[in-house]
């Protein structure tokens, strides 16, 4: 088998250049490990290698059980990749932990939520988050919607009420970022929440509040009395 180096692949299809493009969702498992990799060897490319993690793991999932006697045994990798993969892994321990700890949590006020969810101010694209409460206003259920810019012809709140009913929710919190920074709604933000008011108000299921990330600020429908 013909091995093909990254830099052999046309940039718009390289890893690192595709996540730039068009987010880091859009990539393969093989190929975010691979950037994590940063490169192969001088037989295999890092998308191979990364590939080859997975296998040996047995699945993604595994990878977060994975030693760095374990991760030694893989030919290509050394000690200075292994660090790097068992970093990141950590990082993403940490992070689902965090995830955890929210369903733990009783919502009152939406500053709980813009804190939770400050790390959507950074990313280059719109993420439309809705969180399911259940009567005592705690967290039942996530669910990330869609990616892209939020309009009313996009979320549909036949996709939002879905999952509240799959869950038996009482109530919906909507989140989603603003990439430039700036918290005012938008007349499309204003048409989602109206849209999701009136169908909400008709199944019996509240929206609770929508807010709108920016950096290290938010802004929320419910304290500006607009829900």
């Amino acid at each position: 088998m013909v091995s093909i180096k990254i830099k052999e692949i046309p940039k718009i299809d390289r890893p690192r250049e595709r996540l730039i493009s068009k987010g880091s969702s859009s990539l393969s498992d093989e190929e975010l490990l691979a950037i994590i990799l940063k490169t192969g060897t001088n037989n295999i490319s890092a998308k191979e290698l990364a590939a080859q993690i997975i296998k040996y793991s047995g699945s993604l999932k595994n990878l977060n059980k994975v030693t760095l006697p374990e991760l030694l045994k893989i030919k290509g990798i050394g000690e200075a990749k292994a660090c790097d993969l068992l970093a990141a892994i950590e990082l993403g321990r940490r992070i689902n932990q965090k995830r955890r700890e929210i369903l733990k949590v009783k919502l009152t006020h939406p500053e709980v939520v813009a804190d939770y969810y400050q790390h959507l101010a950074h990313l280059p694209q719109e993420h439309f988050y809705c969180l399911y409460l259940n009567s005592h206003k705690k967290v039942i259920g996530e669910k990330l919607l869609f990616i892209g810019t939020v309009n009313y012809s996009m979320v549909h709140p036949r996709d939002v009420f879905k999952e509240a009913y799959l869950l038996n929710a009482v109530g919906v919190i909507c989140i989603h970022n603003h990439p430039g920074g700036s918290i005012s709604p938008s007349k499309d933000d204003e048409i989602v929440t109206k849209n999701l008011q009136q169908a909400g108000t008709l199944l019996g299921i509240e929206i609770v509040d929508h807010i709108i990330i920016g950096d290290n600020k938010y802004y929320s429908f419910k304290e500006n009395d607009k829900i």
